[in-house]
């Protein structure tokens, strides 16, 4: 909750605290404090509640819809089933990203000054090499 404050921060936002409220502060606290008791209180009540209608057990995490869902209405052949079709175009995505990916390395350490030690070749060379065939994906599918 405080992760993006530092130790400063927080001291500023309690004297903060301190100078609104003066000496009120300690019942505020417990204000607070009691109502997030209440809160977590009606939470679990509710997934009681909600337990006890549907007849099975509910968590507070399988209140999101997906989650929901994927727990108590989809068996584990139909979650495969659903995601089957999308696996393979996962499959075949990562595949191409990563030949690019590869294909990108190899260019830049080609074209890297400083791990060659010298200038490119084609800058020492009156000639430039002649580039690689090109894979059209089009040819691919």
């Amino acid at each position: 909750m405080f992760e993006n404050l530092n130790w400063w921060e927080i001291g500023a936002l309690l004297l903060l605290a301190l100078l609104i409220f003066g000496d009120r502060l300690p019942a505020v606290i417990s204000d607070g404090l009691r109502m997030v008791r209440n809160l977590r209180t009606m939470a679990s009540n509710a997934t009681t509640d909600l337990s006890r209608e549907l007849g099975t057990d509910i968590q507070l995490e399988d209140l999101h819809p997906k989650a929901f869902i994927r727990k108590h209405l989809l068996s584990e052949e139909d979650e495969q089933a659903i995601r089957k079709p999308l696996q393979g175009v996962y499959d075949n995505l990562r595949a191409d990203v990563t030949g690019v990916h590869n294909e990108l390395k190899d260019v830049a350490s080609a074209a890297d000054v400083r791990a060659n030690g010298s200038r490119p070749a084609a800058a020492t060379t009156g000639s430039a090499p002649a580039p690689a065939p090109r894979v059209s994906y089009d040819d691919a599918t």
